[in-house]
């Protein structure tokens, strides 16, 4: 696999869903503090992404970057 430059975003989620072709559904999840309470919470959120060779399947940990846009959902590539 070639090194590309990362010109976008890069999260780290799990695979949640591998059931079309060369796509994934990876679900990221993060913490954020309530502006005006303080008390942090968990958000999930969930991206398609590029999987050219259908390498991963559901419950890998993956990392995503985002590219140019591959479809209409797809925003992000598996690296």
């Amino acid at each position: 696999m070639k090194k590309e430059e990362n010109k976008g975003n890069v999260l780290k989620g799990v695979v949640v869903g591998d059931k079309m072709d060369k796509t994934v559904i990876v679900s990221v999840s993060r913490f954020v503090k309530h502006p005006l309470y303080g008390k942090f919470y968990k958000i999930n959120k969930k991206y398609k992404a590029h999987d050219e060779h259908n390498k991963y399947k559901t419950g890998d940990q993956v990392e995503i970057v985002e590219t140019r846009p591959i479809s209409k959902d797809k925003r992000f590539t598996v690296i």
